[in-house]
């Protein structure tokens, strides 16, 4: 597995793939198994966007919405040799900010949203990002995906962020079937064995970009197709 978070400012897209109707569902054995599998390969697995402190991994979740890693990444890198504060965001301004980041889609919303976040933090938190998902909530163009990818990466909690390669595999190996990236997040966090909490989401979003694909699953060389239930598996090339 290759290692790497108004719903477009929080990169909460619809569902590519939908449950469907009386599907098997894994047992507690065959996702401790999935699990374990996964992190045979890859014990400590990373997202993909750089930071360097837990604001500018905000900003870049942020950001990140319809927009890939690679391109925000691009976008951030001399951004963020400038900015490492919220303060220094609202030093740098918006009208520079864009200018980095007008390479990303949306951009213009974007940092309307950024520089509105900068400043509440700098008002209401003294200029540092709460670890409480319902504060990260306030903020403009935070919802619930980016807070869990702030609290999970930055703060070590064990938070899910259900993207939409997550919501996928989720739904397709049965190990969490749901109809919202919600339903499959409070699913998970039931399903989901303790000691693979603080890695798990990223794990199912890694697996679901590189292997678990939408189109066509790479499942003759998938390491957890042995629990897998999803039935019409891709044979090998």
């Amino acid at each position: 597995m290759t290692p790497s978070s108004s719903a477009p400012a929080d990169n909460e897209q619809a569902p590519a793939w939908q449950p469907k109707p009386r599907q098997r569902v894994m047992s507690d054995a065959q996702v401790e198994e999935f699990f374990r599998a996964l992190a045979a390969i890859e014990p400590e697995p990373k997202g993909e966007l750089n930071f360097t402190n837990p604001y500018t991994l905000l900003v870049a979740v942020a950001l990140s919405a319809q927009a890939t890693d690679i391109g925000v990444n691009k976008a951030t890198g001399p951004l963020f040799a400038r900015v490492s504060t919220p303060q220094d965001m609202l030093d740098l301004g918006e009208a520079a900010l864009i200018e980095h980041i007008k390479s990303i889609g949306l951009y213009k919303t974007k940092a309307k949203n950024v520089m509105a976040a900068a400043r509440i933090l700098v008002d209401e938190f003294d200029g540092q990002v709460p670890q409480d998902r319902d504060q990260l909530e306030t903020l403009p163009g935070v919802g619930r995906k980016t807070a869990n990818v702030v609290l999970n990466m930055a703060f070590g909690q064990t938070t899910i962020a259900v993207d939409t390669h997550l919501f996928r595999v989720s739904n397709r190996t049965g190990m969490a079937a749901g109809k919202t990236p919600l339903a499959v997040e409070l699913k998970l966090e039931k399903r989901v064995p303790p000691h693979y909490g603080l890695h798990a989401h990223h794990w199912l979003i890694l697996h679901g970009r590189y292997i678990c694909k939408a189109r066509k699953p790479e499942c003759w060389r998938c390491p957890v197709a042995h629990v897998c239930l999803f039935k019409d598996k891709t044979p090998s090339p």
